[in-house]
């Protein structure tokens, strides 16, 4: 497998009048078509990292290559680029326009970005998910984890090369939650570079690879199972 992601170095602080270290010297290394786990406390970095994966944040110092570029050199219009194209997103908090529909849900990226297709395109979305027969039915008659399963869709459906969830069972019950890794492994499988943060062990557990974060310092990079 070739290389998606390649971190040298990687710091971000927060200055104040106590300045905050929350990435401390970050080296990492992550393959097309992994499935990591990025765990660790509150406050060990896990959002941090997250956000200057997602190019929502630029670090303070070091390199961050993805697909080979150096985007730490990018401008902000070309960070916001590579997020529109490049990258998916899904939150704890499904940020489902209440009023729209499941399909009009997932396709907003798609309007945003001017697409003529985007109803195929969302439908296709929706199918990869297993919520094509709901595409209709606004968020209020769906359940919490079929409504992250719409989130889950509205992040795929730019075709992204890397995939970013944070927390995206934690606001649901276990057997939903167990129907969203289940999707997001079977996407994985399709070829989806993901990296997902969380303080679960059993949600980690799901992930082919777990980096451990503390105090902004990775302190643990380990393999759970072969990676395929």
């Amino acid at each position: 497998m070739s290389e998606l992601i390649r971190l040298t170095g990687i710091e971000r602080t927060y200055e104040g009048a106590v300045p905050v270290h929350a990435l401390r010297g970050v080296d990492l290394v992550v393959e097309r078509g992994a499935f990591v786990a990025v765990t660790g406390p509150s406050g060990s970095g896990k959002s941090t990292l997250l956000h200057v994966l997602g190019c929502l944040d630029r670090p303070t110092a070091g390199r961050y290559e993805l697909e080979g570029r150096d985007v730490t050199t990018f401008s902000d219009a070309e960070l916001s680029r590579v997020r529109n194209r490049r990258i998916g997103f899904v939150f704890q908090q499904f940020h489902l326009l209440a009023a729209e529909t499941a399909l009009e849900n997932v396709m907003l990226p798609l309007i945003y970005a001017g697409v003529r297709d985007r109803r195929a395109r969302a439908l296709a979305a929706l199918e990869r998910v297993g919520l094509a027969e709901r595409a209709h039915h606004r968020p209020g008659r769906l359940s919490g984890g079929e409504q992250q399963r719409v989130a889950i869709a509205r992040g795929l459906v730019k075709e992204p090369a890397l995939f970013l969830a944070d927390e995206p069972t934690g606001n649901l019950d276990t057997e939903s939650g167990a129907r969203i890794l289940d999707a997001l492994d079977e996407l994985r499988g399709g070829g989806l570079t993901i990296v997902l943060i969380t303080h679960d062990e059993a949600v980690a557990a799901r992930a082919e690879r777990i980096v451990a974060l503390r105090d902004g310092d990775l302190v643990g990079d380990v393999a759970t199972r072969p990676a395929r």
